[in-house]
């Protein structure tokens, strides 16, 4: 009888450790989104108001907000960044606000860093992106470390994801290893850790790339070029947005020869890093391009310099297509093996030879960038055709 019930009292006991394990094991439930405005408070003032920065008087610049799954600067983001800098001198006078260039960046001042991304709210990966992250990072480059971070949800409801003109009119995905850097210093990383050297290097260079953003957005290609030209001679400045801009530029100003050489350095480092997105836009549930000729008139070239430059390094192409996050999936990967079909075709109309060096295949919405779903200017990215070197 003693030992049945010490068999029943390990049973019990046994039940409630693991009743209370999986009570401790329960995810946290997702955090609840806030309207943008909101949210965008709530992490401006975690930032600021927990800074952990020595001196009554600390100098600041802003490195631009991006959309960390494009690499992309919004309409949403530059708003965001005027509220900060609204913020900062209404309510955080400590901190004053310096331009981002060279004069203020040799003060070693700190650094605002800041990511928009559109996530699923229940974490689902392949879920549609139904709220946005908001990530804020200060970087103090005296003490080469994180001093200060906020991060918040918003609603989806009343945010403008269009890009702004210089990335709406890039004909491929602008991220890099650059990129990819700031996204570091601001999401991978927590309070006191130091700044990583990759992003430190390309602050120069990177205000200089700011410049001729802002510059080719305000209609003064010349000088965008320019600042292109100068930022690309710096440490850190052989960047996939210099290229991007040096495109841009030239084709405003109608230089041809130096469009074409320009989107040919383009397709050589996307060949170099095995990895080349490229924005074709499509008529929604169709193979064929849009119909609007200030988009569509490059693309010819566009492919045969692809054709080219991949014949040339002897590169052989898995040439992808993927559509934005509406309709059904297998509707959705057979359309996209198509676009992908479509595109090869074009480009062996010109290069028969390639044949035996390309194949297409699709992927519907499984990967997509944005994810958002509103087959709009603020997820072109999601419906591009991909070129992936493969092997031989």
């Amino acid at each position: 009888m003693t030992g049945l019930v010490r068999f029943k009292s390990a049973v019990i006991g046994l039940a409630l450790l693991t009743g209370a394990t999986a009570a401790v094991a329960q995810p946290a439930p997702p955090p609840t989104p806030a309207p943008f405005a909101e949210a965008l408070r709530k992490a401006a003032d975690d930032l600021f108001g927990k800074a952990a920065v020595s001196g009554d008087k600390v100098n600041l610049v802003i490195d631009p907000l991006i959309d960390a799954a494009s690499g992309a600067q919004s309409v949403a983001t530059r708003s965001m960044q005027a509220t900060l800098m609204e913020m900062v001198k209404a309510h955080y006078p400590r901190f004053t606000v310096l331009p981002f260039d060279s004069e203020a960046l040799a003060s070693k001042p700190v650094v605002l860093v800041g990511t928009f991304t559109a996530v699923n709210n229940q974490g689902v990966a392949d879920g549609p992106r139904d709220a946005y992250r908001i990530c804020l990072t200060l970087a103090d480059l005296k003490s080469n470390s994180v001093v200060s971070k906020g991060v918040s949800r918003a609603r989806v409801e009343g945010v403008d994801a269009t890009p702004t003109p210089y990335y709406r009119d890039a004909p491929l995905w602008a991220k890099d290893q650059a990129t990819d850097s700031y996204i570091k210093v601001c999401q991978g990383t927590k309070l006191g850790d130091p700044i990583d050297p990759g992003y430190v290097e390309k602050l120069t260079a990177n205000a200089l790339i700011n410049d001729g953003i802002l510059a080719y957005e305000t209609q003064h290609f010349r000088e965008a070029l320019a600042f292109y030209r100068a930022a690309r001679k710096l440490p850190g400045g052989e960047q996939h947005r210099v290229r991007i801009g040096t495109y841009l530029a030239a084709s405003k100003l109608g230089r041809r020869e130096d469009m074409v050489d320009a989107f040919g350095d383009l397709v050589d480092y996307g060949l170099a890093t095995d990895r080349l997105m490229v924005k074709l836009l499509f008529k929604p549930g169709t193979t064929q391009f849009i119909d609007d000729r200030q988009i569509t008139d490059p693309y010819p070239m566009w492919l045969s310099q692809i054709a080219t430059h991949s014949r040339q390094k002897g590169a052989c192409l898995e040439i992808v297509g993927h559509t934005s996050h509406t309709g059904m999936p297998q509707v959705n990967e057979r359309l996209s093996t198509l676009r992908a079909q479509f595109v090869m075709d074009l480009l062996l109309t010109g290069a028969p030879d390639n044949r035996g060096r390309m194949i297409a295949t699709g992927r519907g919405f499984k990967e997509n960038l944005v994810g958002t779903g509103k087959d709009d200017a603020s997820d072109a990215l999601d419906r591009r055709v991909e070129f992936k070197v493969i092997g031989c």
